[in-house]
């Protein structure tokens, strides 16, 4: 990041800009960029009131803006100036009173601001350069302490080297957790807005592929008397559907990768799991009020929560085995690196949905010609498929693979929109 100021010096590099360069393989917070800022400035000895190096751009980025550099080869002699850096100080040299001067502004009630001006986050960095340990000693209990041992919790991932903040076993355990999670959440969220609508998107053109190519199966196969119509509405259906479960898995994904970052596979699984129960068993219950409503039928065969968790869940299996366990940041394999992600979630999908098609569960294509088996003019039914499986009528066979199908294209879709770079 200092490299790519420097060689655009005296002109304000926007923070995407930086965040593309610096982090080009991995979305991160906006608090990774603030934190790199930060860790220049004390290196630079830089006072970000009244800077001489690197100058805050007001809702833009930042500009380098000493003017005395000088480009040498790179076989010069490297000349390094000594400067007043208080983070290099030695550990005989950090004073008790060091400590208690930034405990007092951890501590301090204010107003919530954003993370780039927050100084209370400042000063948990500081305190975890000044040492950890020594930092949790002389917090105890004093007023406002769970609010700073969550703060120092949540920054010990940005300052290397800085000790475990443990939590359980110490003074107000509850409440530290509780805002420990809203620090969290609060970022969770931002950043699983940006990401949702790329995995709703993935899961919904994915829905619509699968829902053309049983379209083209069903008009073409065996007996039909479908018509092109199929290939209007097959993939409207499956667009949405898979959009809707894309939505509701992928927010859990995204969550999961910033709330939970000591554990992030099994966070992913049960992230994965529970955002694919809520969009299932609300889109069960709006499907079930809809068809009592107008046509007086209850269709209790319809998926929904019990289905989205298993396949939300297969979804998070797949994603964390496949993408970098980078803590922090969100994973944007490129090239075939994010063909072999989308590979591997698929696969954990279909296996899951081939297992819930197996036992007896009705997806997306069995669900609608369960549906449509009441209506006596529908033209869709799997019956032409069910007879390519070797099947009268859809069955076992027709219903695991279908489903198994189903779920391949859910997971590839679903990871394709994940891993997409947010611009």
């Amino acid at each position: 990041m200092l490299l790519l100021l420097l060689e655009r010096r005296g002109e304000a590099v926007t923070r995407r800009e930086i965040l593309d360069a610096a982090w080009s393989d991995v979305v991160v917070s906006d608090n990774a960029l603030n934190q790199a800022v930060r860790i220049l400035r004390r290196t630079l000895d830089d006072d970000s009131r009244n800077p001489a190096f690197i100058r805050t751009v007001s809702r833009h980025g930042y500009r380098f803006v000493w003017p005395e550099v000088t480009e040498e080869a790179d076989d010069a002699p490297l000349h390094v100036a000594t400067t007043a850096n208080t983070s290099a100080r030695s550990t005989d040299e950090r004073s008790g009173d060091d400590i208690e001067a930034l405990l007092d502004e951890l501590t301090h009630e204010e107003p919530e601001r954003d993370e780039e001006s927050d100084p209370r986050r400042e000063a948990a960095e500081r305190l975890h350069l000044l040492g950890t340990r020594e930092a949790l000693r002389h917090l105890d209990r004093r007023p406002g302490h769970a609010r700073a041992r969550a703060l120092l919790r949540d920054t010990r991932w940005d300052v290397p080297g800085a000790a475990p903040v443990p939590i359980l076993g110490q003074p107000a355990p509850v409440r530290t957790t509780v805002e420990l999670a809203r620090l969290r959440l609060r970022r969770a969220l931002r950043l699983a807005g940006m990401r949702w609508m790329s995995a709703a998107g993935g899961g919904a053109a994915a829905g619509m592929a699968a829902g053309f190519l049983g379209a083209l199966l069903l008009r073409f196969g065996p007996g039909s008397t479908a018509t092109f119509a199929l290939f209007a509405a097959l993939p409207l259906v499956g667009g949405i559907a898979g959009g809707l479960g894309a939505a509701g898995v992928g927010a859990g994904l995204a969550v999961a990768e910033m709330v939970i970052r000591s554990s992030r596979g099994l966070a992913l699984v049960l992230m994965g799991g529970m955002g694919g129960l809520t969009v299932g068993a609300v889109t069960n219950l709006l499907a079930r009020l809809a068809f009592e409503g107008l046509f007086g039928r209850d269709p209790s065969v319809l998926a929904g929560g019990y289905e989205g968790l298993v396949i939300g869940a297969a979804a998070g299996l797949g994603y964390a085995l496949s993408t970098p366990t980078r803590e922090g940041g969100m994973a944007t394999p490129k090239g075939a690196a994010r063909v072999r992600v989308s590979l591997v979630t698929g696969a954990a999908c279909a296996l899951a949905a081939a297992a819930l098609g197996a036992a007896g569960s009705h997806l997306g294509a069995m669900s609608l010609d369960f549906v449509a088996r009441g209506f006596p003019a529908s033209q869709v039914t799997l019956d032409p498929l069910a007879r390519i499986l070797g099947e009268p009528e859809p069955g076992p066979i027709t219903r695991t693979l279908i489903s198994a199908w189903e779920g391949l294209f859910f997971g590839c879709g679903l990871a394709l929109g994940m891993t997409r770079r947010p611009r």
